[in-house]
Parts: structure tokens; sequence; C-alpha cells
């Protein structure tokens, strides 16, 4: 994301590595189940080889989806971009964000990764979500800090525009 004159990034991110844990978890079971068919059904030397591959399939796939998937908040905006080849980018102007929310269950805070939500003004049905960071309260403070420092901006240069 390319930063508009005088803004400032806050908040830079990607999912933790631990967010994504039942996709990995998910992977590896298939990888075992198919493995072991594999080994009664047609050879156990080889049944090896394909549990091997599905697993690294998965956590090559999990790596992207994490690699891929940037949150940023800056001084003016809020912006989530996903995709590789071919992205997709969703973003807020700071002063439309009206409540933060945090969300951790009983499995995301044993693993330390959360979900914060963003509610923004007119935004009708499309409200932003960052899913599986770390520290989701110190997500939720980075807000609080960007809106602050987007006033504080936005006071000096209405200051600025009083004097002529």
């Amino acid at each position: 994301m390319d930063l508009h004159p005088g803004e400032e990034v806050i908040y830079s991110g990607h999912p933790s590595w631990r967010s994504i844990k039942a996709f990995y978890l998910s992977g590896i079971a298939i990888g075992l189940v198919v493995g072991v068919l594999w080994w009664l059904i047609i050879s156990p030397v080889t049944a090896v080889l394909v549990f091997a591959v599905i697993a690294a399939a998965t956590i090559g796939v999990g790596l992207l989806k994490r690699v891929f998937t940037i949150y940023m908040i800056t001084s003016d905006r809020l912006s989530i971009q996903r995709g590789g080849l071919s992205k997709r980018v969703e973003q807020t102007r700071i002063d439309r964000v009206q409540n933060v929310s945090t969300s951790q269950s009983a499995f995301d805070r044993l693993f330390k990764v959360g979900t914060v939500d963003f509610d923004t003004a007119g935004n009708e049905g499309g409200n932003l979500r960052f899913e599986g960071v770390d520290d989701p309260p110190a997500v939720a403070a980075a807000i609080d800090q960007a809106q602050r420092l987007h006033a504080e901006q936005m006071q000096r240069s209405g200051s600025a525009n009083d004097g002529l």
C-alpha cells in the first residue's frame, strides 16, 4: 500500500502462524489418512512419500496464506490486502472506524491469537476484520493511537488553514 504524504504506519502485520493451526492440523490429518490407505492398498514404501507431500503442501499453502495477507493501520487508513498473483484490498478511512472489538476463544487464548473487528460508518455488511493476529488488545490500542494521531493532524491542518 502506498502511503499518502504525511501518513504514518501505526501497525503492520500478518496473521500469526498459530492462527491457522486448524488448517495445518486438518491437512496433516488428511495426509495421514491418505497415507494409511495408500499403505494398506498400494505400497508401504510410497505411503510415507504421499504423506510427506500432502503435509509439505499443507504447510506451504498455510505459509503463503499468511505471507500474502497484510493488515495495516496508518494515521489515515485501515486496510487488509490479500493475495499474491491477484490482489484484493479492503480499506477504509480511520475516521470511519466507530467500534473496535476483540475476541478470543479459549483455544485462541491458549495460542495467544485472536480476531479484531472494526465497525465502520456507512459500510453495509462489509466491516473489516483482522483474523488471527498476535495480541488483539495491542491492535485495538493501535486503532486508538491512529485515531488520535489523525485528529491531531486534522486539527493542525485546520489551524494552518485558519491563518490564511
